[in-house]
């Protein structure tokens, strides 16, 4: 049986004004049931005159979420990512409400945050487990640099007029060169994001794989790839070429002709609490607004008409 929830870590996007209330609101509901609340320093920066929430103000790094129970993320997808930052170190799981748009990762909508409150104070969650990437780079003349993502990575071009040269590696045997406006390597929590957009397939987040999704390639063989989760993918990035590389669109290294970027499973998981056990395929119509009419697989499950 799952002990009480004594620490929540509360993440939200600042700068918006009924986040902020709803942040009050959040922190006033759990403070009523015993459960301390902790924010980060950089999420209460915008609130100038304006009442704080009752919550205890801590750094705004990997640390923050140490102690907690949870992290609760008041926003969209970049706001949850940014919550993935402060709890994927301490291995604190993530419920995610969404305020912004698409929200795929979110577990709940603005009208659920109440029930989501009540969740959290009866620990009523079960958590699931995403791979994670761990990204190495090496360049001439610097020393070795790392990050990591829960979506993706994506290495682009700098100049708008220039392709950048890669060749692309799997399991230390090259696979092909692609002229390129970058490339995008994802996981499958990713590929609903850049790597969709890109024309990478959609891939269920209990496979576990690596996605590699060219952007604007110029070559025969340049189609999205699967690859194994014990594969390491790599990027050689070729002379004259400068690029950025970005990680989950938050953090970002320059790299340039002569780098090189390995990209494997991370043994570290990203973990999200889950209040319901909503099937994939069902997120993935909600949240695109898949047209379904017609279907008639209830008909047919319970046999012919009589």
């Amino acid at each position: 049986m799952k002990s009480a929830t004594k620490r929540v870590l509360l993440v939200i996007n600042p700068r918006k004004d009924a986040v902020r209330w709803m942040a009050i609101e959040v922190a006033q509901a759990l403070s009523s049931q015993g459960i301390s609340v902790a924010m980060g320093q950089d999420d209460v920066e915008y609130w100038g005159d304006e009442a704080l929430p009752v919550a205890d103000i801590v750094p705004a790094d990997e640390h923050a979420s140490d102690g907690c129970d949870v992290v609760v993320v008041l926003g969209g997808d970049g706001t949850i990512l940014r919550g993935a930052e402060r709890a994927r170190a301490s291995g604190v799981p993530i419920i995610g409400v969404n305020l912004g748009h698409v929200g795929f990762l979110a577990e709940a909508d603005s009208e659920d945050v109440a029930d989501v409150v009540v969740a959290v104070g009866a620990s009523n969650w079960h958590v699931e487990e995403r791979l994670a990437l761990d990204i190495r780079v090496t360049q001439p003349g610097l020393p070795p640099s790392s990050t990591w993502a829960l979506n993706e990575l994506s290495m682009e071009k700098i100049a708008r007029q220039r392709m950048i040269d890669v060749v692309v590696e799997v399991d230390g045997r090259p696979l092909s060169r692609w002229g390129c406006d970058g490339v995008v390597a994802s996981t499958p929590t990713g590929s609903t994001a850049y790597a969709f957009s890109a024309g990478g397939p959609v891939v269920w987040p209990e496979v576990s794989a690596l996605l590699v999704v060219p952007l604007s390639a110029h070559a025969l063989f340049s189609r999205p790839l699967v690859i194994s989760p014990t594969s390491v993918v790599a990027f050689e990035l070729q002379a004259g070429s400068d690029a950025v590389l970005c990680a989950d669109g938050r953090r970002t290294i320059d790299v340039t002709g002569g780098a090189r970027v390995e990209v494997r499973a991370s043994a570290q998981p990203v973990r999200l609490a889950r209040l319901i056990d909503a099937p994939f395929t069902d997120r993935l119509v909600a949240k695109f607004a898949l047209p379904v009419q017609g279907w008639r697989g209830g008909a047919r499950s319970r046999g012919p008409a009589s």
